[in-house]
């Protein structure tokens, strides 16, 4: 049944909620979960004015009052998913769960004591980025800020635990790659997943390197998909997009993904010697903004630093304004 704000999935007793938020992806799914212990929110979403009505007008249809939301559970830091936990938790007084790496991430992107804003171009100035978008980052960067104030206060979540939501115990299921500490739950009696950003049914998780968190972030990923795809999952609820039963199929083309990602940056850097920016002009493009173009050399980085990892690639000193390149380190490419 589908009314003006939700869908509900009565088999698996979850409502779907979309929630605004900035392009491409214009919405992001928050999922509320009603049982004896009150109402679980998942992910409620940026903080902006517009996410603040979606939320009072939500809360009106469902005949909510601020006091039966009990709990609020987040799968992961980005403010997409963790922005407007502090605001309602200052409405509901709900307790707001996420696992510790997760909560470390936030405060490393989003904190008072954050220096992502100059270490970030520092990195990409590192690996060849021009000025002409460096200049652009630590503006960009900080326009999140007002989109996760307040901070909760949170309770930490252990893999090997059980958290209750709509009166089911969810086992936290960890990986990373898209973000660190990333917490899917999985019931097993019902065979649903609610996986966040972890697998999406229709585009691919954005794999970033960020400075100062995970070394190889593409390999925690793949890890992340293998760890999931030993669940037995008959229906997915992703953080964009709509509800998939196709969990196992979906994890595969993932993983298919980013091999056939990795040999054609492979191939390129047997033609030439690249700095990750060159690579990254040439998969992505230039006609991007500011927000498309972080996501895109991060994404770029997280790739050769893992055919370095791999050993099919070598990063190397330029003693030019971009401090590194890449080469490959086999001659001929092999199918």
């Amino acid at each position: 049944m589908t009314s003006g704000f939700f869908q509900e999935w009565g088999e698996a007793g979850i409502v779907q909620i979309p929630i605004s938020m900035a392009p491409p992806l214009r919405q992001v799914n928050s999922y509320l979960l009603r049982g004896p212990e009150g109402v679980t929110i998942i992910d409620p979403g940026p903080r902006t004015a517009a996410t603040e009505r979606e939320w009072g007008e939500i809360l009106r249809e469902l005949r909510l009052r601020p006091g039966d939301i009990t709990s609020i559970v987040l799968t992961h830091h980005h403010p997409d998913h963790f922005g407007m936990a502090g605001y309602l938790q200052s409405l509901t007084q709900a307790a707001v769960y996420m696992s510790a790496r997760s909560y470390e991430e936030s405060e490393r992107m989003w904190g008072q004591g954050s220096t992502v804003d100059a270490a970030l171009p520092a990195l990409f100035r590192q690996h060849g980025m021009p000025g002409e978008w460096l200049h652009q980052l630590p503006a960009h960067l900080r326009s999140f800020i007002g989109q996760v104030t307040p901070f909760p206060e949170v309770t930490f979540v252990e893999e090997g635990s059980s958290i209750l939501m709509g009166g089911r115990s969810w086992e936290p299921v960890m990986s990373g790659g898209h973000a660190p500490g990333h917490l899917s739950f999985y019931d097993q009696g019902r065979r649903v997943m609610i996986c966040g950003d972890a697998v999406l049914p229709q585009i691919s998780p954005n794999i970033s390197l960020v400075p100062d968190s995970e070394p190889y972030p593409l390999q925690s990923f793949i890890d992340g998909l293998e760890r999931l795809g030993a669940y037995d999952v008959s229906m997915a609820f992703p953080g964009h997009r709509s509800p998939f039963d196709y969990f196992d199929e979906r994890i595969r083309l993932l993983i298919q993904h980013h091999e056939q990602r990795l040999e054609r940056m492979e191939r390129l850097l047997q033609e030439v010697p690249l700095t990750g920016f060159e690579v990254c002009k040439t998969l992505f493009g230039t006609k991007l903004g500011i927000h498309q173009m972080r996501f895109a050399m991060s994404e770029t980085l997280a790739h050769l630093l893992e055919l370095v990892r791999q050993g099919r690639a070598a990063m190397e000193e330029t003693g030019g304004d971009a401090g590194f390149r890449f080469r490959a380190l086999q001659q001929t490419y092999k199918i």
